[in-house]
């Protein structure tokens, strides 16, 4: 496997919010050129570029994957390809990214991950995320996402028991990771007892889920340099993909059982496979936390807690910074915000900065040597699932 190997060599991210100086383009160019310098290549090195962009309407921009070579002239005639496959088009873009360095056709390649949605009302946001739903069922076709992962809530209920105070548990705690980034969209520390009550501060959105069981609409924008594992010696820095895995399931929720995550189980399985490691040997994971639900059900499908047990992690402190397996240091989608095609990339980029010393406040303490990415397109369709090793001299 070592000749297929592909790393990660530099990255870029802009702060997340919303940011209505800024349009599409603004964001795209911004983390191209802090990704670049950040692994001190230029331009004219670049042998083909990927976009990770949504959109769904929320942008005139339906043609964005040549906005990136707006960050220099020496980027023009680059092959630019744009990546979509809803809120994992980031990852789309990374794994599209590697498959033309393992291919052979490319050797630095450059990811940009990117979306506004600030600039659109909470009902025109909604409406374009649910395009990622399944719309030959009526029944599935009325559901927002947020109805979606409400119905996954009240059938763990069934099934299983309350998941809303474990739900509260992982928003408290995603909100305070975001205290230390910086570049997070929301820096404001919410109890336990605060997230799961319900006030005026913190609605029901789609019962049983309230306000801050539920991502942000967020700008913002990443970007991560890959290259091969000939070229990789050649930078100060280096993350390599020792393990990767891409599996996709029906997108009907009615045909299979949204409760056992099988496409999230498989993806990260298989991940961790690739690389020949087990949960145990991680250091942090950045998952796809897109309401708290979701993940309550990575823990499950990780196997770090048995089905139906979720919240043991959260009351162990496995999951809490300063545990064994610290979850969305960054804040997650929760806290750090949900640019839809830029969150795949973000969690690399914020990867390799954790596993390279550059994580600043974020940053833990040991030398992190392994690290889990799982990015998640609607509801466990699409499954990205990465294994980030460190690369010391």
């Amino acid at each position: 496997m070592a000749s297929h190997t592909v790393s990660i060599v530099g990255s870029g991210h802009t702060k997340f919010g919303r940011l209505d100086a800024l349009n599409l383009e603004d964001l795209i160019v911004a983390v191209t050129h802090e990704a670049l310098a950040d692994a001190g290549i230029g331009a004219s090195e670049v042998d083909a570029v990927f976009l990770g962009h949504f959109n769904s309407g929320m942008v005139p921009d339906a043609f964005a994957s040549s906005l990136i070579h707006q960050a220099s002239p020496e980027l023009r005639f680059k092959p630019a390809t744009r990546c979509e496959n809803a809120c994992a088009s980031g990852s789309a873009a990374l794994f599209a990214g590697m498959a033309a360095i393992q291919a052979g056709q490319a050797e630095v390649v450059l990811v940009v991950g990117a979306e506004k949605m600030t600039s659109n009302s909470t009902e025109e946001v909604t409406r374009a995320l649910a395009g990622a739903g399944y719309h030959n069922s009526a029944e599935e076709r009325a559901l927002s996402f947020p109805q979606v992962f409400a119905v996954a809530a009240q059938a763990y209920t069934e099934r299983y028991q309350d998941p809303l105070p474990a739900m509260a548990a992982i928003a408290s705690k995603n909100h305070n990771n975001a205290l230390a980034n910086p570049l997070a969209h929301m820096h404001r520390a919410m109890s336990v007892e605060a997230c799961n009550t319900v006030s005026d501060k913190n609605p029901l959105i789609a019962p049983p889920l309230r306000l801050s069981d539920c991502s942000l609409i967020t700008d913002g924008a990443a970007a991560v340099v890959l290259v091969s594992a000939a070229r990789a010696r050649q930078f100060q820095r280096e993350v390599a993909i020792r393990g990767s895995a891409h599996v996709s399931d029906l997108l009907p929720m009615s045909a299979r059982d949204f409760l056992a995550f099988e496409g999230p189980q498989k993806a990260m399985a298989l991940g961790l496979q690739q690389a020949g490691i087990t949960t145990a040997d991680l250091d942090f994971a950045e998952v796809h936390d897109c309401f708290t639900i979701a993940e309550l059900l990575i823990y499950e499908a990780l196997g770090i807690a048995p089905k139906g047990q979720g919240h043991r992690v959260l009351d162990d402190g496995t999951v809490m910074r300063g545990g064994a397996l610290p979850v969305n240091l960054s804040g997650g989608l929760k806290a750090k915000g949900h640019p839809v095609g830029a969150t795949g990339v973000s969690m690399h980029a914020i990867s390799f900065r954790q596993l390279t010393g550059q994580a600043a406040d974020m940053q833990l303490a040991g030398a992190p040597e392994l690290s889990l990415v799982f990015n998640m397109g609607g509801t466990g369709v699409a499954n990205y699932a990465t294994i980030l090793e460190a690369k010391r001299a």
